[in-house]
């Protein structure tokens, strides 16, 4: 376990390194699903106790708490997939080497900043959104590192290929919002 924790504080503090080593360790896509699944319990948890607080009724609060459950899981298999896809042909480099599983291990361990996510709950409400908000953007910057790091990208390019996926994901989560229900 204080391996696991090392490397989720080591990736949390976007050391390459780290990203390098859980990208060249197979046996890493455990602990890299392990922080994605706190992440999503943590953003679960702090939206049950904001909506009990508010007062949600059972049945909304419910369906807010498994949406956000969900969030960082498809986050990270959803945004892992479209980098993956757009890092490895359109901006492919001469030394890019690596294949869908590394993308996916060292995106689950960027993962890290969004189990702050649970502070949110803090009073007063600005506050909880301060750090919600921090935990989004240094989640964003670790994606980049380790989207960097698994792809052996310059930075500019793992911006580049971080913003492509992220508009690529939304594109496909909104139009499966907007789509007419087959039956």
């Amino acid at each position: 376990m204080s391996r696991q924790l090392r490397r989720m504080g080591r990736a949390a503090l976007l050391h390459a390194d780290t990203y390098e080593e859980v990208e060249a360790d197979p046996t890493s896509i455990r602990g890299a699903t392990a922080v994605v699944a706190a992440a999503c319990l943590c953003i679960a948890l702090a939206r049950l106790l904001i909506g009990w607080r508010a007062g949600v009724d059972a049945e909304h609060l419910a369906f807010q708490v498994l949406l956000s459950t969900l969030e960082p899981l498809a986050l990270w298999v959803g945004g892992s997939t479209f980098a993956f896809m757009v890092g490895a042909t359109f901006f492919r480099g001469p030394e890019t080497e690596t294949d869908f599983a590394e993308v996916l291990r060292t995106t689950g361990f960027a993962f890290t900043p969004a189990l702050l996510r649970i502070f949110v709950i803090l009073p007063p409400p600005t506050l909880g959104l301060s750090i919600d908000l921090l935990a989004r953007f240094w989640t964003f910057a670790a994606v980049v590192v380790a989207i960097r790091q698994a792809l052996d990208f310059t930075t500019l390019r793992a911006v580049g290929t971080f913003g492509v996926a992220a508009l690529l994901l939304w594109l496909v989560l909104w139009g499966a919002s907007v789509a007419p229900l087959p039956f």
